[in-house]
């Protein structure tokens, strides 16, 4: 017998609850893993609110990113092996693939053995955050050297793993967060500089920190009225890639900016990469090298035990964190 958490309604954290159940038998090209840790995400709040861009049949799990050991292998299993350490690239589908247990299964083209050098708390924190800015500013925005690239949402796990991706490649990253309390927690992350968009003026402080460059990517996960002074200060030929919406406001089209700049609007969703083997295998790749030479490290703001998993989502949806929250089993 095994844990899971479940929900058996739409609703706020309470309507997380834990359970025992036999623990499953990994089927055909999938592997078991004995958790140990598990990277809380914005997406698992959302479906457990029925906001979600998937829909569940209830009762259901949920989680997206886990740690731990394999102890066990279906048919098929071809490179994984009882006691590999591994981690997980977050599937399609939480409501198929559910990480919220003792024990979860995943197919194993979806996990990964971690590097020796990262522990299972920050190997849980890895996948989701950077992969999903690697896609964004890498592969559709092409970021390159001595662009400047627009951060808002900046001190989530993403937001983070962005200014660090940005400093990799030598960008000049900056970091838009709300107000000022986590002004200098940003600087010691790398950004070049840090707007707080509800006391400054985003448009003027974005034009005078790029100069005459403009900003030439903007990676916004929140939308809303942001849109008119983040394309404002937006650089001709420039590319917004807005990957959330995290703001309940309508947001703007911004015609007259796009038409006279040329702009590029581009949703995205990480899936893009992760469905895609050799698109994911060149993420992966710039992510370990980066790992490999200390430019990468997630950031972990707060560690809960699993007992504790409603007040960790309580948490997440406080806004107060700083980076990643981890859960541990």
């Amino acid at each position: 017998m095994g844990r899971v958490v479940r929900f058996y309604q739409y609703g706020g954290p309470d309507v997380l609850v834990i359970e025992d159940q036999p623990d499953k038998s990994p089927g055909s090209g999938e592997v078991r893993i004995r958790v140990k840790a598990l990277g809380l995400n914005r997406a698992e709040a959302l479906l457990r609110a029925g906001t979600y861009i998937e829909t569940p049949t209830l009762p259901s799990g949920l989680g997206l990113e886990a740690s731990g050991i394999v102890d066990a292998v279906g048919p098929a299993v071809v490179r994984l092996r009882p006691g590999d350490a591994v981690s997980v690239i977050p599937p399609i589908s939480m409501v198929r693939w559910p990480a919220y247990g003792d024990t979860a299964i995943f197919p194993e083209t979806m996990v990964i053995e971690h590097p020796v050098s990262l522990g299972f708390e920050t190997a849980a924190a890895l996948w989701m955050a950077f992969l999903t800015a690697y896609g964004g500013l890498i592969e559709l925005a092409a970021l390159a050297e001595g662009d400047v690239v627009a951060i808002t949402a900046a001190s989530s796990s993403v937001g983070l793993a962005a200014i660090q991706i940005a400093r990799m490649v030598g960008a000049i990253p900056i970091a838009v967060t709300r107000t000022s309390a986590k002004r200098q927690l940003l600087r010691d992350e790398g950004a070049a500089c840090v707007i707080a968009s509800e006391e400054e003026d985003l448009e003027g402080r974005l034009k005078e920190m790029a100069g005459e460059r403009g900003v030439r990517v903007v990676f916004d996960a929140v939308g809303g009225p942001i849109f008119s002074p983040l394309t404002a200060a937006m650089a001709r030929g420039g590319v917004l890639i807005e990957y959330g919406g995290l703001s309940r406001e309508p947001t703007p089209f911004p015609l007259a900016q796009v038409l006279g700049k040329c702009l590029t609007l581009r949703g995205y969703l990480v899936h893009e990469i992760t469905d895609d083997p050799s698109r994911l295998e060149k993420a992966k790749a710039f992510i370990l090298r980066g790992i490999a030479d200390g430019i990468l490290k997630p950031v972990i703001d707060h560690v809960f035990p699993f007992e504790d998993i409603v007040a960790a989502h309580r948490y997440l949806e406080s806004n107060q964190q700083f980076g990643k929250i981890i859960v541990t089993i």
